[in-house]
Order: structure tokens, then sequence, then C-alpha cells
């Protein structure tokens, strides 16, 4: 397969808690296990007392972490029940994409969504990475509309996976397979 041919930007999509993260995660794990380097951002729900109240956003290259959202944020624009914590997006989910696109093989985005879309410096960083030439591996909330969702899909080097309860065991060695199939076209390119 040449580089013309391949997909560079994947992308995860499904219900929520079908296990997205997870299958990412597996993907992220699986390049990094073949000696690519791998970073960018990471979103995870944070429960107490078995409820959802908020989202942790981390830095894979540094391990820095901080609120994306919280039910008892004070500030910061409205997601549901959550408030977007926009400092914290900016200073770390922002951050490890703003360093991850001159340094790295694979830059992770989790996620694209209605929270993320909230700062206005997270859509240019993501822009900024998609224009890097780099493999992207990312997520893109179901129910998100933007303009910039709208020409990632319509790019013809993206391919968007349905996670569902039935592939989400072996989806990522499909994923890895085809950002393997990239990484080494561009090598060769």
């Amino acid at each position: 397969m040449t580089l013309a041919e391949s997909k560079r930007l994947l992308f995860l999509t499904g219900d929520p808690a079908v296990g997205k993260t997870t299958v990412l995660l597996k993907v992220v794990d699986g390049l990094k296990a073949k000696g690519y380097s791998v970073t960018g951002m990471v979103s995870r729900e944070v429960r107490s007392c078995g409820s959802r109240v908020g989202f942790e956003i981390l830095d894979l290259g540094s391990d820095r972490h901080g609120w994306l959202a919280h039910v008892s944020q004070k500030n910061g624009p409205q997601v549901g029940k959550y408030r977007v914590n926009i400092e914290g997006l900016n200073d770390v989910g922002v951050r490890s994409l703003m360093l991850a696109v001159d340094e790295f093989d694979v830059i992770v985005i989790d996620e694209i969504g209605p929270m993320e879309l909230c700062s206005g410096k997270f859509s240019e960083a993501v822009k900024r990475v998609l224009e890097s030439g780099r493999l992207v591996v990312g997520i893109i909330h179901r129910n998100a509309r933007s303009s910039l969702i709208d020409e990632l899909k319509a790019r013809k080097d993206f391919e968007l996976f349905n996670v569902t309860f039935s592939n989400r065991e072996h989806l990522h060695e499909i994923i890895i397979e085809k950002a393997v199939e990239f990484l080494n076209a561009a090598t060769k390119g």
C-alpha cells in the first residue's frame, strides 16, 4: 500500500460506555510495543459513590492531568450537568497536542466532542495536528456537530470505526494494522 492510499486519521465513535477509550488505549499500547512514539490526550470519566461526577484529562506524554469538566465546577460552559474547565483543557489537552506535532510518530485525541469544542484553542490545536502529516488516532463523540468534524470526515485520509459491544475486544488489532501500514508507507515515502 502506498502512502497516498493509506489512512492516517483513524477515529473511533460509538455509544456512551461502549469502551471507546479502552479500545484507544489498547491501540496506544500496541503501537508503543512496536516501537512507535505515541502521545496526546485522553479523557477519563471520574466516579464518586457510583455516580459519574466529571471527566479528567490526561497528557499521555507527561502524565499531567487536570479536570476537563465536573458537576461542581462553578464556571465555564455548561454541557449537560457538567461545566467545562476551559483552563484545564487548554493547559493539559491543548498543550499535549501542540507538543506532539513535532516529535512523535502517533498523536492521540480523546475526544473531539461537545466539551472539548467549547475551547477555540482546542479546535486550533486539532487543526494543527490534522495538518501535521502525523498518524492520528482519536475519538469523535457520536453526537458532536461542528465544521471541524465535518471537515475531518470529508478528508480522503480519514477512516471512522464504530465501537460496539461485539467488536470492542478485537477492534484495536484492526486499527493497529492500519496504523502500521501508514507508518511503514510514510517511512518508505
